[in-house]
């Protein structure tokens, strides 16, 4: 643990004019606060945040981000309050250490609440300091650093997974590459300890046979760009267990078959010298096609500059080099932090400008799984480069659409899309950009965003806005069909209805306002006989019940007093085109005739029967449709699906859970009696539509 003297010393090293009154101020005051408690590893507590102080120092930020380290956890586990910061360190220091506690406030919450509450905080508060992501990300990786100390295996997962969906993303956002790789292989030894232990392993056998062969490679290297005249430094190491993991599981290959294991670094002296290392080495060795990358000429958003390629060394070994100046070096690992300019105001845009559409997201999300899932869409994506006509550059992920590049031009733009133009030539909205495409949208005044484009988009701010715009018609068309039945209850009811007879029915339904209660008869929430009754209590009495309309199914086209089935295989309703297939008469058999879909596989194995040309009759009630539905693993979503059925007024005939996935996806096979095609259809969108279904078919 760094002593309050060489903490100091460390900020006046490379900030002469640091307040070192306000560094011990800081670092006494968190050691008096914290006291006598312990951390899990038995280490006073107050070690935490000098370590963290510690870390800031590595990333030579201002006396303010280190006082706040030093003070980042004084409120939460103290009983230091905001009031004693901002009177002791004044207002800035004090909300930039409000800023941190928030975020550490809520991990009791259930965990995916907590976390996507826990993102929500850190969004904002960056938003208003990027200072809180700096020192929040130093606090978790001081905390998995020592994450072994906790007993519980159970807690020791939550925050390794918390860690590897979250953080270490954050970290990769702003550049900050030696935390994000230290956090991943950290988390990674707790969420997958075999694996961890299986590579590691493996490591340590390859290191044993290795005979120096990394540094043999790094000095062939070196003298073969000697040999051209230019002055670098090289060297190479092997990757680290969770990318070698990653690799093998995007690529289904065995670890024998991961053949680049081994990655080296190129600095130059000058950004013309990595075109010139990269000419030699490529001239020298074989490189592999689609292996190049330019981050120099076209940056990664986080501001990361390199020349990535990989080459064939002797006996084909293949290696990943990366080439780049010691600046972009310096820049590349520790990202924004590396050039932290905030006295100056200089605060660098181009790193942080994601941050607007996360801001957006967090605006737009309806709940928490929406929140997670398109945050998460936001930071997790390799990257893609494309241009408006005026040569306004936009990076958007690996996938993306013109909806997307739209809605990352701005939201208003996205929402009124009707088409687009691809260096000059209209394309389908779904059509994915290429790098270096020019992207031309086309407006319409009145045109909204389709549910339909949820296919397809691969953004979380295309995707969060999308299902704002459609929710909002969606219940703007439910309130004004709800308004029309409204109207035909009202004039049922045997006195005028006013505003005080609809405020009294709110509070007995327990609603907020008209535009729920509208909403809530139009959805066939409300029965019209419960409106009724919340209106005008007892105008219901003599009012008789509705009888059931239920008749049975008619076919067309059988010969009299034939026997039909509805076929269990394609389970047709009406409005399908439909053809009967007679089974032979006989001991076990009736002659009956099954229906069947027109394109039922089971068809296709009849080829020398006789089909017989049938349609529906005027009887259609009580047709049996059967869909496939995969729902989110979580409380409340199989209610959820049982509303949407109640809504459309179908009636339940069956569920089967059928796959029983690893979290987060269960599947359920339903039989639903539905009165034709269309009505099953309008059960499927729903069902689409609905955030607690991630697909749902016919079957």
């Amino acid at each position: 643990m760094l002593r309050q003297y060489e903490l100091v010393e460390r900020v006046k090293a490379y900030d002469p004019n640091a307040d070192e009154a306000l560094l011990n101020r800081a670092y006494v005051y968190t050691v008096q606060k914290h006291g006598s408690q312990k951390r899990a590893s038995g280490d006073p507590y107050f070690s935490h945040p000098v370590e963290v102080a510690g870390l800031m120092t590595d990333l030579k930020l201002d006396q303010e981000t280190i006082a706040t380290a030093l003070l980042h956890d004084t409120v939460e586990d103290t009983l230091a309050t905001i009031g004693d910061i901002e009177a002791n360190f004044g207002p800035d220091i004090a909300r930039l250490v409000d800023g941190v506690t928030k975020l550490s406030k809520i991990e009791t919450m259930p965990e995916n609440e907590r976390a996507a509450e826990n993102l929500r905080k850190f969004l904002l508060a960056m938003s208003e300091d990027i200072r809180v992501l700096l020192v929040k990300l130093g606090d978790r990786l001081h905390n998995m650093r020592t994450l072994h100390f906790i007993k519980s295996p159970d807690k020791r997962r939550r925050i390794a997974r918390e860690t590897m969906e979250i953080y270490a993303p954050l970290a990769e956002r702003v550049g900050m590459y030696e935390y994000m790789r230290e956090m991943q292989a950290l988390a990674f030894e707790q969420l997958e300890p075999e694996a961890y232990a299986t590579l590691t392993g493996r490591l340590d056998q390859l290191r044993s046979q290795d005979h120096g062969q990394v540094d043999k490679v790094a000095l062939a290297m070196k003298q073969a760009l000697a040999a051209a005249g230019l002055s670098v430094t090289v060297w190479g190491r092997e990757k680290q267990p969770y990318s070698i993991w990653r690799k093998m599981a995007e690529r289904h290959v065995a670890f024998d078959q991961v053949t680049d294991i081994m990655a080296f670094r190129v600095i130059c002296q000058s950004t013309g010298d990595c075109y010139r290392a990269l000419g030699v080495l490529h001239t020298v060795w074989q490189f592999l096609p689609g292996r190049f990358k330019d981050y120099i000429s076209t940056p990664k958003s986080n501001g990361y500059k390199s020349l990535h390629t990989a080459l064939i060394y002797e006996n084909s070994m293949r290696v990943e080099v990366q080439i780049r100046t010691g600046d972009m070096h310096h820049t590349n690992e520790f990202g924004l932090a590396a050039h932290w300019a905030y006295k100056q105001g200089d605060r660098p845009d181009g790193q942080v400008g994601w941050l607007r559409d996360l801001i957006e997201i967090v605006d737009a999300s309806h709940d928490a799984e929406e929140l997670l899932e398109n945050t998460k869409m936001a930071i997790y994506q390799d990257r893609i480069f494309a241009f408006t006509p005026k040569g306004a550059l936009f990076q958007l992920p690996k996938g993306a659409t013109a909806v997307d590049f739209a809605f990352a031009v701005h939201t208003a733009l996205g929402a009124h899309t009707v088409g687009v133009k691809i260096n000059g030539r209209h394309v389908p909205l779904r059509t994915p950009l290429e790098n270096g495409d020019v992207v031309e949208i086309v407006k319409g005044a009145s045109a909204e965003p389709q549910l339909s484009w949820l296919a397809f988009v691969s953004t979380g701010k295309a995707r969060a806005a999308i299902r704002r715009a459609v929710r909002a018609k969606e219940r703007a068309e439910v309130v004004e069909i709800g308004r029309r039945i409204f109207e035909e209850i009202a004039d049922r009811l045997p006195a005028k209805v006013g505003r005080k007879a609809i405020r009294s029915a709110l509070e007995r339904l327990g609603l907020e306002d008209e535009d729920d209660l509208l909403h809530a008869i139009g959805a066939a929430r409300l029965t019209t006989r419960e409106v009724m009754e919340a209106l005008v209590p007892g105008s219901t009495a003599d009012m008789p019940e509705e009888p059931g309309q239920k008749r049975a199914i008619s076919i067309k086209g059988l010969r009299p007093g034939v026997p039909f089935q509805l076929a269990d295989c394609c389970h047709p309703v009406p409005g399908d085109r439909i053809v009967g297939l007679e089974q032979a008469a006989g001991p076990e058999q009736s002659g009956e005739v099954a229906v069947h879909v027109i394109d039922c596989p089971v068809l296709a194995d009849q080829a020398g029967a006789d089909w017989l040309d049938l349609s529906w009759g005027d009887r259609t009630t009580g047709a049996v449709g059967r869909l496939r539905a995969v729902l989110y693993h979580r409380t409340g979503t199989l209610a959820e699906m049982a509303g949407i059925f109640a809504k459309n007024n179908a009636n339940v005939i069956g569920l089967d859970l059928t796959e029983r996935r690893e979290d987060p996806f269960h599947t359920y096979v339903v039989d639903l009696e539905v009165q034709d095609l269309a009505h099953l259809t309008r059960i499927l969108s729903s069902l689409r539509a609905s955030d607690s279904v991630a697909e749902a078919e016919r079957v």
